[in-house]
């Protein structure tokens, strides 16, 4: 398609995005407009400039002049998670919403960390139209052969190359050697194929192994096992410097020209040595990427050399230490195992061998560092791996092929070939080492001399160069490692005190207080000198991490998540499953007590990340496996059939704004935690276009409210014109599956008697529509009163502000106070907030007087306390199924109210209550509920006291209809737009009840003045027969003037306990 004739723009703005040729239509700053105003005469679907909140620019796309733009890189650079919005995509109200005329507030688009290019933005410094600036020096980064694979050679390659690798093979023989080598290669590739899949999953930052594990499996795994990870490689340092130093120091020996002592000099060369490579390291990355070149050079010059003493004629001095060149004899002899001294077996050789294939993890340790992690990560390390196996099959083949496994290295040792009493392969050759042989007191050859390499070389004293190349090599690349993983660690502020080392400095952000931490640890453990218990820890510490990644790499993959999109290929979860297995067992097989260790340490500091649930989300597998199983479980609970046995009572709560109603939350969620479904249901009333962006930005701060209050509870919000059809919304659509709720709690209208009739007519209708749902109801009532927000000091906006208080719809509200706001506090700029805090905030404070304010706070926290000694008061008045018993038996196995003994009261004759209360405890004990107290009303139904039958026709007085008792035409005529109001007949019919209410009331306050909690059956008052306010008086009626937190529950009328065992 043709792209329409644009204006010519600067080179700087004309960018292109790399995928797309985009030229934005921005215009100059000339006649007062900003460098980003749209140019004259061009319109984006308005014949105006407009205010977008992604600060979304006039874009020409293809030739079509739109608000909408096409696909660039820009858009998903620095994406935090689902939802957010790119730096300069149009959001969806810009598309779907109409376009305000607002030309002051269009603006540049935030600078972007990251270009189309790839390459970073251009900072302050850079910034162009301030002269005199040099541009900021690009930091140093590597390609893949020399930022991972040269690094990963060196770090594989070691002493074990030179020093046992000669005798593993006379020990096991050719063939059992490379078995050992394939299988140790085996592991370490499939851990390469692993590290590949995750590094190729997305952009890798720095902090290399931890950085990987931990964007996949979480912050639990990924922070200890980077700990643990960071410290190994600082003790591995010493390991390698110790190494180095004691060749320093053998070969000083040779020559009588220690230091002080033996002890001593490795001491002293080492810790010279470990400050010679922090020099290098602080030098910069581009230095000790130099020296490690170097380093890789002469290990290859002494490789090269090794091989070409090989072919070289053996001398007779060489020949009698058991060197014969390339012999066919020498090599089937050497082809087969033989076993010898406490260290031959199979597995015994395999322990030793194994650590000389790790080091894999050496580029990948540098992952910030790399021009391109996502390419050099694979390529590197799999070649490294590949090249490196090669070298250790070659040198076993090549050894055992030239040199016998015995030689006495005495010239004297010469005979003629064929002499008589000379027995092995060297007597062919000229040579009888028989007596050594037999003592086994031979000093060369295969299985006696670990220094045959050299032996064998044309030049001996370039291996001792290759020996000193591999372990400072090997102890830079740690040195290098451990800061890098540390930092990114401490960036992520998993565990405390550990921040001050995350600072970076320069252009590469070195970690130069991780190099110095570094540094003293291992000086610490070289001034040891002695690291053969410490060894093997480090070796499982690096075997962990290779498990895990395996593991990670299986576990993004089986959870079928859409974020797992490697673009490397081949790679299979159930190969990596089998290398996170077979690296648990080689732990063990290595050191098993070092193996418990290891276990021991990742545990503790799992458990330490899990407690304190540090506040990162990087969308890990765990969080896709979580999700996979809720679903399964979900959907497989749907396929069973209900039981009354494994009846829970799963609540629908009408809280409003969870922190205002916290008794309320902490009530239900006492006896629902671990056992039952908890829902927060909160109706935003007013119109869907102004209540839907409060909906979104509270939801999350709500939840947040929850989990910092350990309730185990869900939160959901629905925006409706009025709280009745709201809350049949969420009676409606609320759970999933079998997880649907079925029980409706809410706290008690207090103040029914001065709200609007409609308030209260929608009050008792929200009762009447749960019990069409089918739905039991819990109601509850304390002194002081559920609602909290006028004792909490909030910073409200006047929108926010309810059109009456939120304590008088009972259940729900609509401003939110400072615990429910304050996690959008310190984001100014966020599009949203802008608009909602637009207005002066005001810091309100309830008008009540101080005590009442804290009789109230104290309430709020009355079910978060210890309960004591006191009762559980049961009023099981009408049979509703046994939910009026069930939730006090739930509160009673609670910790907080296990001391609280519970008492059953039921009405009945007073000629009958020796029998009526027989048959009950009867019934309770098959209920299996543990209740022993029961006490029989019988005089439930006498009539009652004077003075409250007044009260009570006084509180009904204002509601009255006083027809006169008229025909129910002449009623429903004068009730018309009043339905609350009660008619003399209603009265009348209903007398026997509310004398019942009122007389309920005085035996409550005889009986239960001091109960921790009184449970009363709900009355239900007939829908269409009894009005409103008529069923509200019975229910101020039957629970005023209690002092203990009331709750009056109903069941819809099915059993929900059953002492039957099918």
């Amino acid at each position: 398609m043709a792209e329409l004739p644009v204006p010519e723009l600067p080179a700087v703005l004309s960018r292109s995005s790399g995928r797309f040729t985009i030229s934005t239509l921005l215009g100059m700053e000339e006649g007062g407009r900003g460098p980003y105003a749209p140019a004259e005469g061009v319109g984006c679907d308005s014949a105006h400039p407009t205010h977008l909140s992604g600060s979304t620019l006039c874009t020409r796309t293809f030739g079509y002049n739109t608000v909408d733009v096409v696909p660039a890189y820009e858009h998903y650079a620095n994406s935090k998670g689902v939802g957010d919005a790119g730096k300069s995509r149009p959001s969806l109200a810009d598309l779907h919403s109409i376009l305000k005329p607002d030309p002051g507030h269009l603006r540049a688009p935030a600078s972007d960390p990251q270009r189309s290019n790839g390459l970073p933005e251009a900072g302050p410094e850079e910034a162009p139209g301030e002269p005199g600036r040099a541009p900021a020096p690009e930091p140093v980064r590597f390609g893949w052969v020399k930022g991972v694979m040269i690094r990963c050679m060196l770090n594989i390659w070691g002493v074990i190359l030179y020093l046992r690798l000669p005798w593993i093979t006379a020990q096991a023989g050719i063939a059992l050697t490379w078995l050992i080598i394939l299988m140790s290669v085996t592991v370490t590739t499939i851990t390469g194929l692993s590290i590949s899949a995750i590094s190729t999953n997305g952009k890798v930052k720095s902090g290399g192994t931890y950085f990987l594990i931990s964007r996949s499996l979480g912050p639990e795994l990924g922070g200890s096992i980077g700990l643990i990870f960071a410290f190994a490689n600082a003790v591995a340092v010493a390991m390698h410097t110790v190494g180095f130093a004691e060749t320093v120091r053998d070969l000083l020996q040779e020559h009588n020209s220690l230091i002080v002592d033996p002890t001593n000099d490795i001491r002293i060369i080492g810790v010279v040595t470990v400050t010679v490579l922090l020099g290098i390291s602080l030098a910069g990355m581009e230095w000790e990427a130099k020296a490690q070149i170097l380093f890789f050079l002469v290990i290859l010059v002494s490789f090269i050399n090794y091989l070409v003493g090989t072919v070289i004629p053996a001398s007779a001095e060489k020949q009698a230490k058991g060197f014969f060149s390339y012999r066919a004899e020498i090599f089937a002899q050497n082809f087969v195992p033989n076993w010898r001294g406490p260290e031959g077996s199979f597995f015994g050789l395999f322990s030793i061998f194994f650590p000389s294939a790790t080091g894999i993890l050496a580029g990948a340790n540098i992952s910030g560092d790399l021009k391109d992690p996502a390419v050099a990560i694979p390529k590197g390390t799999l070649m490294a791996i590949f090249w490196t196996t090669m070298s250790y099959l070659v040198l076993s083949a090549t050894i055992g092929a030239c040199v016998v496994r015995d030689a006495s290295g005495s010239l004297n040792d010469s005979v003629a070939v064929g002499s008589p009493g000379c027995e092995g392969l060297a007597c062919d050759y000229g040579w009888n080492f028989t007596a050594c042989a037999q003592r086994q007191s031979c000093r060369y050859g295969l299985s006696n001399y670990y220094q045959s390499m050299s032996m064998v070389s044309a030049f001996g004293p370039l291996i001792t160069a290759g020996i000193f190349g591999a372990t400072l090599s090997s102890a830079l690349a740690c040195l290098v490692s451990a800061p890098k993983v540390f930092q990114c660690l401490c960036r992520d502020q998993l565990y405390p005190l550990i921040g001050f080392f995350g600072k970076g400095y320069g252009r590469n952000s070195e970690p130069i207080r991780g190099y110095m931490l570094t540094y003293v640890i291992a000086v610490g453990f070289i001034l040891i000198a002695e690291l053969n218990a410490i060894a093997p820890i480090i070796s499982n510490f690096f075997l962990c991490s290779y498990a895990l990644i395996n593991f990670s790499c299986f576990h993004a993959s089986i959870t079928n998540s859409p974020g797992w999109r490697p673009s490397f290929r081949y790679y299979s979860k159930w190969a990596a499953l089998f290398g996170a297995v077979v690296s648990v067992v080689i732990m063990f097989l290595l050191t098993w007590w070092a193996a418990l260790i290891a276990f021991g340490i990742v545990v503790f500091l799992l458990g330490y990340v899990l407690y304190k649930k540090p506040d990162v989300n990087w969308g890990s597998s765990m969080q896709a496996s979580s999700y996979n199983m809720a679903l399964n479980y979900s959907v497989g609970l749907s396929e069973v059939d209900e039981h009354i046995k494994n009846y829970r009572p799963q609540c629908l709560v009408l809280t409003g704004p969870p922190n205002f109603r916290p008794a309320l939350v902490d009530f239900v969620g006492t006896f629902t935690k671990n056992l039952s479904l908890m829902l927060c249901g909160n109706v935003l009333i007013g119109p869907r276009k102004q209540k839907t962006p409060e909906s979104r930005l509270t939801a999350d701060g709500h939840t947040k409210w929850l989990m910092k209050r350990k309730i185990k509870a869900f939160y959901t919000d629905v925006v409706a014109e009025d709280l009745r059809s709201g809350v049949q919304m969420l009676i409606q659509a609320a759970g999933l599956g079998k997880m649907r709720p079925n029980m409706l709690v809410l706290g008690y209208k207090r103040n029914w008697r001065t709200v609007s009739p409609q308030s209260l007519e929608d009050y008792v209708g929200i009762l009447h529509d749960a019990f069409d749902f089918k739905y039991g109801v819990c109601l509850m009532r304390m002194k002081e009163g559920l609602n909290v927000s006028r004792v909490m000091q909030a910073h409200v906006n006047p929108t926010f502000e309810a059109a009456e208080h939120p304590e008088e719809n009972g259940t729900g509200g609509r401003a939110a106070p400072d615990t429910g706001w304050s996690w959008l506090r310190g984001r100014p700029e966020h599009p949203r907030l802008r608009g909602l805090f637009s207005g002066s905030q005001v810091c309100r404070q309830g008008s009540a007087d101080p005590a009442a304010l804290a009789g109230e706070q104290q309430a709020s926290t009355i079910f978060q306390s210890e309960q004591g000694k006191k009762t559980i008061d049961i009023y099981w008045l009408f049979d509703d199924g046994g939910l009026t018993l069930l939730i006090p038996y739930l509160l009673g196995r609670k910790k907080r109210w296990g001391k609280c003994k519970i008492r059953v009261f039921v009405g009945g004759q007073i000629n009958r209550m020796d029998e009526e209360r027989k048959a009950i405890v009867s019934l309770l004990s098959k209920f299996r509920l543990g209740f022993h107290e029961v006490h029989i009303l019988p005089d439930i139904n006498q009539k009652p006291r004077p003075e409250h039958i007044r009260r009570f026709d006084d509180l009904i007085a204002p509601f009255r209809l006083n027809d006169g008792f008229k025909d129910e035409a002449t009623v429903n005529e004068m009730r018309q737009g009043c339905p609350w109001k009660i008619s003399d007949e209603e009265v009348n019919k209903n007398r026997a009840k509310s004398l019942r209410q009122v007389r309920l009331n005085e035996i409550l306050l005889d009986y239960s003045r001091d109960a921790a909690l009184i449970a009363i059956t709900l009355p239900i008052g007939r829908k269409g027969r009894c009005p409103s306010s008529l069923y509200m008086a019975w229910l101020e009626t039957l629970s005023q003037d209690l002092r203990p937190p009331v709750i009056l529950t109903r069941g819809n009328q099915e059993n929900v306990l059953t002492f039957y065992c099918q």
